[in-house]
């Protein structure tokens, strides 16, 4: 999910920004209608699933400090999932039921959706680093 987020961040939304309003929020619409998808969804809350369980299997087999940084991983990416509910999909929702006043519907979507995009980035980021972390913590564990 990092990585779509950053996608976001670094060149869909700054490339939305170059054209006008009407474009802006057909394209934004156009993109929301295609993600919201049983693929989509099974990837993004299963990634939250397995971290939590991987965290688990790490805490039950004996290893305190790779479990530790599996539910840190677990905690970012569920601060993610948090943003996107009360952030992300609102606006999501608010802009598909604009009326035709397309420079009024982005002027209310474009800052606030980019911001809790940013901060989406920044968790899964996070969490993607933690769990590398626990990954390594399991690895010299098992090496002794």
């Amino acid at each position: 999910m990092a990585g779509l987020y950053f996608a976001f961040d670094i060149s869909v939304m700054p490339g939305l920004g170059r054209g006008d309003d009407h474009t802006y929020v057909t394209a934004m619409r156009n993109i929301n209608d295609a993600i919201d998808n049983g693929l989509f969804g099974l990837l993004f809350l299963g990634a939250f699933l397995a971290t939590g369980l991987a965290a688990t299997q790490q805490q039950r087999g004996g290893r305190p400090d790779a479990a530790r940084w599996g539910w840190i991983a677990f905690a970012l990416y569920g601060l993610s999932l948090a943003v996107t509910a009360l952030v992300n999909i609102p606006l999501n929702n608010q802009l598909a039921r604009a009326g035709a006043d397309a420079g009024t519907a982005r002027t209310r979507f474009g800052g606030r959706w980019s911001t809790g995009n940013l901060v989406r980035t920044l968790a899964c980021t996070a969490a993607l680093a933690a769990l590398g972390r626990a990954l390594t913590l399991h690895g010299r564990a098992s090496a002794t």
